[in-house]
């Protein structure tokens, strides 16, 4: 089972569904015991950092999601969930996030359009099993803001918005995408298939793509 994890905003409807046209289980949950027997878990986001992190504190899926992480299971960061996985965002002024992985979220800046809204090419910087039997190609983006990974060991895959832009991060078991791979057609669904394969959840049923 895969658990989505509820803390009160977020793609949640989006990405359960996505997950079970791939053939996995998935439960929308802010229940503890749920969240921690889970296979794998899904941290998704959409708003703003500072709201979310107030959400997640009040409803204690802070802590949760680092016991999570800390418990070694699959645990990946969707859009604004993957900023969350980061020290710290800008937005709002300074806000802190989970620490899961070390860096900032910082505002795009320059004479070009913000937010950063469209299909965009992929580069894999680094080998990952989460591309594993992929090739590059592009995937759907909406972010004003994007993420400076502090070791660059971390850094799993770019896109290219005027600089080279954080799209896929990872480290040991905790992973995140800033795009919406539930929205990035072929390759968004192969994405996601390849985390919830690094789970060991077993299909509940096959899917033909």
């Amino acid at each position: 089972m895969i658990a989505i994890i509820d803390y009160g905003m977020g793609n949640l409807h989006s990405v359960s569904k996505a997950v079970e046209r791939l053939g996995f289980e998935a439960v929308v949950t802010d229940d503890e015991a749920v969240i921690m027997s889970a296979e794998g878990a899904i941290l998704p986001g959409v708003g703003a950092f500072g709201d979310a992190m107030d959400n997640l504190r009040a409803t204690g899926m802070d802590s949760l999601a680092k016991r999570y992480a800390a418990s070694g299971k699959p645990l990946l960061g969707i859009c604004l969930g993957m900023q969350l996985l980061f020290d710290q965002s800008e937005e709002h002024g300074l806000n802190d996030g989970l620490a899961l992985l070390p860096g900032q979220v910082i505002r795009f800046q320059g004479d070009y359009k913000v937010p950063h809204m469209g299909w965009n090419k992929l580069s894999f910087v680094q080998d990952s099993p989460l591309f594993a039997g992929l090739s590059e190609g592009h995937v759907y983006f909406v972010h004003s803001y994007h993420v400076k990974p502090a070791r660059q060991g971390d850094l799993l895959a770019t896109t290219d918005y005027y600089q080279p832009v954080t799209a896929i991060v990872g480290s040991g078991n905790v992973y995140g995408m800033q795009f919406h791979p539930e929205k990035s057609g072929e390759l968004g669904m192969q994405l996601l298939r390849n985390f919830l394969t690094l789970t060991g959840a077993k299909q509940t049923q096959r899917v033909n793509e």
